[in-house]
């Protein structure tokens, strides 16, 4: 989404649009900062637990 305009050639030609730029670098990096809403799940490294996984997740089906 976003990563796309990163290489964006960007040209400033006053002082309101480098006032907006940098307003918009700043609401980007507390963005940044904020916790993720999004349940973090384990890293499953058992190989009989990853079997049961797949086992549930196809019965669901």
């Amino acid at each position: 989404m976003t990563t796309s305009t990163i290489f964006a050639n960007i040209k400033i030609e006053d002082a309101e649009t480098a006032e907006r730029f940098v307003a918009a670098l700043e609401e980007s990096e507390k963005e940044k900062d904020r916790k993720s809403s999004a349940q973090a799940y384990p890293v499953l490294t058992d190989l009989d637990e990853i079997r049961k996984l797949f086992v549930k997740r196809n019965n669901a089906k």
